[in-house]
């Protein structure tokens, strides 16, 4: 098994076992953390325990060419979109910011370029109206583990050959920071929605309220109704049992919102308690 390396967490900073670490630990499986796949030991070790093929999932580091060749039918990884689609690090991120209505998982022989490989197999997972990226991973993990056990499957017994990628439908899909999950409220409603559920509930949608960072649930965008207020982008407009923020065209409802050190609670809770007054903004 190979995972990153033990990592300071908590207050403590006391070095914690990765999860993956923890069961292989739990499971008697020897475990390599390198902190480099390039690094030497590492090599020596691999090549000592001569495996016949890697499985590979969000290991989240380039493999050198030395170290894929040590493995007879290679690195097979799992990567969570339909490829040549959304390569990259945070595939499920873009796929439901860009809309996507159907996405999925793939296996492929992995080389030196990133997410390059031939395909063995796809499986393909639609994308509901209000799925967050953490709603899709977590059918995706389950679907995907299922596609990969297959394709190992398929190598062991030499009915499976892996396919080249089409040269067309090449997206990328590079990591989400924090700052790329800051809500623009000059965007459409519906691009404002697809930001928020792409980031949730990592790293977490957000915005400022009063000069202080304010964390966002999903939105929902309101749809043509009587008497619904014009408001400028990111003005915030209080009802009974809704807040509405303006965009550059409708208004979103926000659902749940979370401010510095406190819990999330639902945004008219929150409203009542700031007593926001008329004309104040989310920035």
């Amino acid at each position: 098994m190979v995972t990153r390396p033990d990592a300071p967490a908590g207050r403590g900073r006391k070095l914690v076992r990765s999860p993956v670490g923890r069961l292989a630990d739990e499971a008697g499986v020897p475990v390599l953390t390198p902190a480099r796949p390039s690094e030497p030991d590492f090599l020596t070790a691999l090549l000592d325990l001569a495996p016949d093929c890697c499985p590979v999932v969000a290991y989240g580091a380039l493999v050198p060419r030395a170290v894929l060749a040590v493995p007879a039918h290679g690195w097979v990884n799992l990567h969570f979109s339909l490829l040549p689609a959304w390569r990259g690090a945070a595939p499920v991120q873009a796929a439901v910011r860009h809309g996507d209505e159907v996405t999925g998982a793939s296996t492929f022989l992995l080389e030196e370029g990133l997410d390059t490989g031939p395909v063995y197999g796809l499986v393909t997972e639609p994308v509901g109206p209000a799925d967050t990226a953490g709603d899709l991973l977590g059918r995706l993990a389950e679907s995907g583990a299922r596609l990969l056990l297959a394709t190992m499957d398929g190598i062991a017994d030499g009915t499976l050959a892996a396919r080249p990628q089409p040269a067309e439908g090449v997206s990328h899909a590079p990591k989400v920071t924090p700052a790329d999950a800051r809500v623009d409220w000059t965007a459409p409603p519906l691009a404002t929605d697809r930001l928020v559920r792409s980031v949730t509930p990592e790293p977490g949608a957000w915005t400022t309220f009063r000069d202080e960072r304010l964390g966002l649930g999903p939105v929902t965008p309101v749809t043509a109704e009587p008497g619904l207020p014009l408001l400028k982008p990111g003005q915030l407009h209080v009802e009974k049992r809704r807040v509405l923020v303006g965009t550059v065209a409708a208004p979103v409802q926000l659902g749940e919102v979370k401010a510095v050190g406190k819990r999330a609670m639902p945004a008219p809770d929150w409203a009542r308690g700031v007593r926001i007054e008329p004309g104040e903004l989310l920035t």
